[in-house]
């Protein structure tokens, strides 16, 4: 039945790039994926030879190959990694499928240590070859525990350019779904092990100005438990000025006074990634349906938000920091203009030509020339913003959309912003989608900008390639530059002084008049996010319901309960242990940052901020029926799997106990195994113990035709007279398949014995449905209806 048009949710129409059908890759044949305008102008700008053009139009229309990354800690990923190229690939390399040979994966050339996948084979392989089903099944569960991350191949690029270290204070401005930021959160954690995880002294802040898609972010960067992760909600383009303490104690003997008594700075940033809302035309072969929406006025209309996130970044970047900046389009609008705006706004910034970085990897430099469309019947004729604003009557020209920067450069400005060491990356060089990334560096002997550069449309927030229809029809306010700020306003005392004169982090960038306003807490019951001349960007007064984080005490009696417990040495940072929950209120999970992190909440309005989440979960207190079971008291708590490796190198010998490989099959095979049905020495070492969360390492070894190729770790909570694997079923599942090579939980037992009934349901109904229609005989069946009969029973005994 045809949709009815009309209004969606939200007032948005039916069919609109927020309805689902955008996304799907049966909404279009591959005859219609044609679209003349696109075709128009982008050989207008000349962004590939004519002898290619067939080329890239051809591979646009095919669906992209399955990629996928294996993620988590470097040692864990390389171990995963092995079994995929040593167990799996090889079961998939002779596979025929309705007489045609199937490839099996490959590593992407370009992706360091080969920890990156890309395979091509049709749904139906999936579906109905034994092999690659099987293959698929782990996919899936592993993508679902963390271990693996289902990501196109490009948009694993950005974070490895930022080339992030331990050490660094990162920033993704514009971060769900979040499997950049899984990248990120994996290079601040290079040092973990394959158990036990290290506690960076730097610092990751994942915002999104989407508050739905935040939880959606916190979801994924969860699997790789970081005390060094924050996410916000925030609009990327207005993002607060954050503040610390004084992090120096010496100065220059030459330092002023003020300077050095100064005790709080703006929080400044090593790295930063935005890989900001576009139009998205780079992603065609997984969202076919921009072949039909596609308008050039899309990027038109996001050029002004992208420049201010840009600009937003490079205000918050320390000296020497690096910004890596990327879209997923082709549109130069969308790219080459705003990175050559921004540096033009900005001096002490640079582009950083890191082409050869990633050897393998195929790619085209930047454009230095383009034609923006004032319409979106693709009218390039306008050489110049002046000869396109000369062509408009006086009365239309303050409502027009184009800017200035929508134009390049001249020639030789172009050349001196060495807009050819941007990156582009176009589908049919590796069978990729389209991609765009630059890499700028803040210069460390330039003198900081000292204007603020803030937008006049403080109430743009983030929209993403899905949700820009429309923007030919709204209006785009034009992005108020550094050249732009009125002499008129305030400026921080900070820049008024020469550079020589002030400490490093004090020099980086003086907090913006939208900045100092925004410092000040709110006390209003409804948090808002202040700007300059006390007005509310919109949007951003809507009720902020996230609870409060409060640290606990060193000798509040439920960390003195968890030391006791898990034997936790003294060296575990107990005063960086925090809760999320209203005063009163009972305390049931306990959360773990590091130092930065804990400076960042005691010295800034959670809610100014609008912080979602911080740190990771390490300890859950224990309800339902296992403490029932044990007699668990009030103060008694279990390590979560999710936070296990971080507290794991404090947990002492009395927490621990050891088992070999047969423990782990019993307590995957059952949800509460009794303690009497497990081997010595380990029944022995766990009936000895107290009722209680314990940690449990399970030794190398072999158990049939399964390998456990180095220790397991694991938590696991000990009742009367049954022991409990405290792993969600999910986790369970993937754990099974990764060892045993089929899952041997309850989960997949209870669920093939479910679809078992279904199908023996069905082949009754469709005999009785049989039996019904059958002529008047004798027997009540014709002998093509018995035989009919017969094969039916077949399939259930097949089955």
């Amino acid at each position: 039945m045809a949709k009815k048009k009309g209004k969606g949710p939200k007032g948005q129409k039916s069919g609109s790039r927020d309805d689902p059908a955008w996304a799907r890759t049966d909404v279009i044949e591959r005859e219609h994926m044609q679209n003349d305008r696109l075709e128009s102008y982008y050989k207008a700008q000349n962004i590939l030879p004519d002898e290619e053009w067939d080329a890239f139009l051809e591979t646009m229309r095919n669906p992209l190959p399955i990629t996928f990354r294996v993620a988590g800690s470097r040692q864990a990923a390389r171990l995963l990694n092995d079994t995929i190229k040593d167990v799996h690939v090889p079961h998939l390399g002779g596979v025929v499928f309705e007489g045609e040979a199937v490839s099996p994966p490959q590593q992407i050339p370009w992706y360091p240590e080969g920890l990156a996948w890309q395979f091509n084979v049709a749904k139906k392989v999936l579906r109905k070859s034994p092999e690659f089903k099987k293959f698929h099944n782990f996919l899936v569960f592993e993508t679902e525990v963390g271990n693996i991350s289902r990501q196109e191949a490009v948009s694993m690029l950005p974070p490895l350019f930022l080339e992030v270290e331990p050490h660094h204070r990162v920033m993704d401005m514009c971060a769900a779904p979040g499997s950049k930021t899984a990248q990120l959160l994996e290079a601040l954690h290079a040092h973990d092990t394959i158990t036990s995880s290290s506690i960076p002294s730097g610092l990751l802040i994942a915002n999104d100005s989407d508050y739905k898609r935040t939880h959606l972010l916190i979801h994924q960067s969860a699997r790789l438990p970081s005390p060094a992760l924050m996410v916000t909600n925030l609009d990327a383009s207005i993002f607060p000025a954050i503040k610390i303490p004084s992090e120096q104690t010496h100065f220059p003997a030459d330092t002023k006074a003020r300077v050095a008594a100064k005790r709080q700075y703006q929080l400044m940033f090593d790295r930063i990634l935005c890989d900001v809302p576009c139009s998205g035309d780079g992603t065609m072969r997984k969202n076919p349906g921009i072949w039909k929406h596609w308008s050039p006025m899309d990027g038109n209309g996001l050029h002004s938000l992208q420049l201010r996130i840009l600009q937003r970044a490079m205000r918050m970047l320390k000296k020497g920091g690096r910004i890596v900046y990327s879209t997923c389009s082709l549109n130069p609008v969308e790219n080459e203009a705003v990175v050559a705006a921004a540096l033009k706004s900005m001096p002490g910034f640079e582009l950083v030509d890191m082409s050869n970085h990633l050897p393998g990897l195929i790619h085209r430099p930047g454009l230095t020339s383009w034609k923006p469309t004032v319409s979106k019947e693709i009218n390039t004729t306008f050489a110049t913003y002046q000869d396109y604003i000369q062509s408009l009557d006086e009365t239309q020209r303050g409502s027009s959309k184009m800017l200035e920067s929508h134009w390049p450069p001249s020639a030789d400005e172009a050349e001196k912003l060495h807009l050819t060491r941007c990156i582009r990356i176009y589908p049919h060089l590796q069978d990729t989608g389209g991609f765009f990334i630059a890499i700028l560096q803040k210069k460390p002997p330039a003198k900081a900008a000292t204007a603020s550069g803030t937008s006049k449309d403080a109430s743009e927030s983030k929209r993403s390639a899905d949700a820009v229809e429309g923007l030919d029809k709204s209006d785009v306010k034009k992005p108020k530059l550094d050249s732009d700020v009125p002499p008129e306003e305030p400026q921080n005392d900070e820049a008024e002084e020469p550079e020589d004169d002030l400490p490093e982090e004090a020099a980086d960038e003086p907090a913006s008049p939208m900045e100092v306003d925004q410092a000040k807490p709110e006390t209003s019951t409804e948090p808002k996010i202040r700007f300059k001349k006390g007005k509310t960007a919109e949007g951003a007064s809507a009720h902020f319901k996230e609870n409060p984080y409060t640290f606990i005490a060193p000798d509040d009696p439920i960390i003195k309960a968890c030391i006791e417990n898990f034997d936790l040495s003294a060296d575990f940072p107990a005063s960086n242990t925090l809760v999320r929950n209203p005063a009163g209120d009972t305390v049931r999970s306990l959360y773990m940052v590091n130092d930065i992190v804990k400076s960042i909440i005691t010295h800034n309005d959670f809610a100014r901020i609008r912080l979602m989440t911080a740190g990771t979960k390490v300890f859950g207190k224990q309800e339902g029926t296992e403490a029932k079971r044990a007699g668990a008291s009030d103060t008694h708590f279990r390590v979560l799997a999710e936070g296990l490796p971080v507290v794991l190198p404090y947990i002492g010998e009395r927490a621990i106990v050891y088992a070999d490989f047969a423990a782990l099959r019993i307590l995957l095979e059952a949800y509460y195994p009794l303690t009497s049905g497990f081997a010595d020495p380990f029944r022995s070492m766990i009936e000895a113990k107290p009722n209680g969360s314990y940690v449990v390492r399970f030794q190398p070894g072999h158990l049939g035709n399964a390998t456990l190729a180095h220790e397991l770790v694991l938590p696991i909570w000990k009742s009367n007279v049954s022991l409990t694997l405290m792993l969600d079923k999910r986790a369970k599942s993937a754990l099974s398949l990764r060892i045993f090579g089929e899952d041997i939980t309850t989960m997949a037992r209870e669920a093939a014995a479910k679809k078992m009934q279904q199908k023996q349901a069905a082949a009754a109904d469709a005999i009785a449905s049989a039996a019904a229609s059958a002529p008047d005989a004798e027997s009540g069946k014709d002998k093509d209806e018995e035989a009919d009969e017969e094969d039916v029973q077949e399939d259930i005994v097949e089955d």
